[in-house]
C-alpha cells in the first residue's frame, strides 16, 4: 500500500512503487486521482506498470484496464427513482438497489506500450477494447 496525499506527490509515489518492485497498480476511487487521470496513466506507462481502476474513463485516459459499475446505467436507474419520488413515492420506502451492470475495458495501446500481451480469452470478455 502506497498513499499519495497530494497531487504533486505522484512522481514520488511511482518512484517508491518502482523500488518496491510492484507488478501492478490497483487504483481506488478518490477525487484527487480523478482530477489527475492523465498524469497517473502516463506515470504508470512510464513505469511499465499495469494499472487497473474502477471506471472506464481510466482506460480511456491510458491505464491498462478498468472494471467497475457502468456509470451511465447508474444515472438511468437514479432517474427512475426521481420519477417515482415526483409521482408521490416516499424516498424512505423505496428499496436500495445494488448496481447490476458492470463494464470491463481494456486499452490495447497501453498494453503494447508496457510490453504486455492480453490473452484472446480475456479480450473476448471485455465490454470495450481501446485500440
Amino acid at each position: 500500500l502506497v498513499e499519495a496525499k497530494e497531487p504533486d506527490g505522484f512522481e514520488s509515489v511511482f518512484s517508491t512503487i518502482g523500488k518496491m518492485r510492484a507488478q501492478a497498480l490497483l487504483g481506488q476511487p478518490d477525487e484527487m486521482f480523478n482530477t489527475r487521470r492523465g498524469q497517473i496513466a502516463a506515470l504508470a506507462v512510464k513505469s511499465r506498470l499495469p494499472a487497473i481502476f474502477y471506471n472506464g474513463d481510466w482506460a480511456v485516459s491510458g491505464c491498462l484496464m478498468s472494471y467497475g459499475v457502468d456509470v451511465p446505467d447508474m444515472f438511468r436507474r437514479a432517474a427512475i427513482y426521481v420519477d417515482k419520488i415526483l409521482k408521490g413515492a416516499k424516498p424512505g420506502e423505496l428499496p436500495v438497489e445494488q448496481p447490476t451492470k458492470f463494464e470491463f475495458v481494456i486499452n490495447l495501446k497501453t498494453a503494447k506500450q508496457i510490453g504486455l500481451t492480453i490473452p484472446p480469452n480475456v479480450l473476448a470478455r471485455a465490454d470495450r477494447v481501446i485500440k
